[in-house]
């Protein structure tokens, strides 16, 4: 039996940030016909060696082969041409180009006369024949599915010749569908001699997929083993340092009356990023899970609920009063939001963790007083966040965009979450909690903390609304599930009323 062919060699990388070593001598290979997953927390250091290998940036210590031969540091050009693709979680296509002229970009010269359209046809229509992605060359991205963008995504490696291909979280926003339809395809590409470095964060998915295993943490190579010599709980172990345990489903102990109540609401939008006469309404003790594929009207739920897009028809009560199309009144009033983009929304990066912790309350009377600034109740309030939801980092006084991923959320979760004292010395915890993809892109350890806070934001008594394109988060925390698409909002039922199977196709528009 011949010994297998390494096709990818990573030996002694190292890479710092000033006194941060985000990858520390790291020597990985990856084989044939192989799928390697790469596991780690958020700030691990997955996504910088990932970078190095795609000359994004370069190693100050160690080296790469490729096929057997070097190669040339920080030079993304060099990579490709030597046979690596990667696919990135977030699509990188132009919704106004066919297929075609989305995979032809870039591998013709500027100043070729004539674009050999044809002949690029015909290599785009053999690929996908060849490894089982059928695709119409002629047809506009902007009418695609998800799944089916992320099957051009994938073409446009392998038409450039791609024999390592990197998929980084590559089921984030596909169905259940459409992931099992990946997983087809990737079985038949490793047939076939493709190698794949797999990078996610569910581990269920791991499992399934993969050869071998490697698993990052604080910048070290800490665990790499077959795929069938471990368990979910020992990955869990090998990437925290610590046994992780996850959210708890049980059911809402006591439903109590409606916080907020949509009526038939339509918003203004392009494409399907509006609302299509939505009726929803959210109870206090009840955590209400919304899954759908990203696109279909989630992103304008969560800005009209949190005052940042209006109802152009029909009506949305708070706490039975009209709901103020002000961010502002809406905090006063108990509404605390999770945004969807922690870093360009959650955050203002430049500015330094603590006032970014009191951000949203800021004009307050707990932080201000006559239009000026109460730097030490606002730090005092901060740090019972970095306390009370274990945000690490450099401390109050460092920019928020030095946090990792998962620290991130954390600070943003203590600020919806962890009310300021009043005059009075009490505290008025929110009554309506909006979470857009409170756990998306976050590590196993980071996901059941952000679960276990809003599990317990329900049982004090809020509503909690879950806006997820995850469909293991809406079934962990849902007590009641709706499905979005295309801007309308299917009813809402028990969390035991639904099957995987049919949410998937709900999702799918069936």
């Amino acid at each position: 039996m011949s010994s297998p062919e390494t096709v990818l060699r990573l030996s002694g990388i190292t890479k710092r940030f000033g006194t941060l070593t985000a990858n520390d001598r790291i020597l990985l290979t990856l084989e044939r016909g192989e799928v390697l997953a790469l596991l780690g927390e958020n700030g691990a250091g997955k996504s910088t060696l990932m970078s190095i290998l795609f000359g994004h940036y370069v190693a100050d210590e160690g080296s790469i082969e490729v096929f057997g031969a070097p190669l040339a540091p920080g030079n993304p050009k060099a990579a490709l041409q030597a046979g690596v693709g990667m696919v990135h979680q977030h699509f990188t296509l132009a919704d106004n180009l066919s297929v075609l002229d989305n995979v032809m970009l870039g591998t013709e010269p500027l100043w070729q006369p004539v674009s050999h359209r044809a002949a690029a046809r015909a290599k785009l229509l053999d690929v996908a024949s060849r490894f089982g992605l059928p695709v119409q060359p002629e047809a506009m991205i902007g009418s695609l599915s998800v799944g089916e963008r992320q099957r051009v995504e994938i073409l446009k490696a392998l038409y450039r010749g791609a024999r390592i291909l990197i998929l980084d979280e590559p089921t984030a926003v596909l169905t259940p569908q459409e992931s099992e339809a990946l997983f087809r395809t990737l079985a038949q590409m490793v047939a076939q001699g493709l190698s794949v470095i797999f990078i996610s964060h569910k581990l269920p998915e791991v499992l399934r997929v993969s050869h071998r295993i490697a698993v990052l943490r604080g910048g070290k190579l800490v665990a790499e083993a077959k795929t069938a010599d471990t368990t979910k709980a020992q990955l869990a172990l090998w990437m925290v340092g610590h046994a992780v345990e996850s959210a708890a489903r049980r059911p809402a102990e006591s439903v109590g009356d409606a916080v907020c109540v949509l009526d038939h609401v339509s918003t203004a939008g392009s494409g399907h990023d509006r609302l299509h006469d939505v009726t929803l309404t959210l109870r206090g003790g009840e955590i209400t899970a919304i899954a759908g594929v990203s696109g279909n009207g989630q992103v304008a739920l969560a800005e009209l609920l949190s005052g940042t897009r209006r109802a152009i028809t029909g009506t949305v009560q708070l706490m039975g009063r009209a709901l103020p199309p002000s961010p502002a009144r809406l905090v006063q009033r108990g509404v605390a939001r999770i945004p969807e983009d922690r870093h360009a929304v959650g955050v203002v990066g430049d500015l330094p963790v603590w006032e970014n912790a009191v951000s949203e309350r800021l004009r307050t009377p707990a932080f201000s007083r006559f239009s000026w600034i109460r730097r030490a109740a606002a730090r005092a309030h901060a740090r019972r966040i970095e306390k009370a939801f274990d945000v690490r980092g450099a401390g109050l006084m460092a920019p928020a965009r030095s946090l990792s991923g998962g620290n991130m959320q954390k600070l943003i979760l203590g600020r919806a979450l962890l009310a300021p004292e009043q005059a009075d010395g009490k505290t008025r915890p929110p009554r309506l909690i909006v979470a857009h993809q409170p756990t998306w892109g976050l590590d196993i350890g980071a996901v059941a903390y952000v679960q276990q806070q809003l599990i317990a934001a329900r049982d004090a008594g809020a509503a909690v609304l879950v806006i997820s394109d995850d469909l293991d988060e809406v079934l962990a925390l849902g007590d009641r599930v709706g499905v979005m698409h295309g801007g309308h909002l299917g009813d809402t039922r028990p969390a035991a009323a639904w099957t995987r199977e049919a949410i998937g196709l709900a999702m799918a528009g069936s």
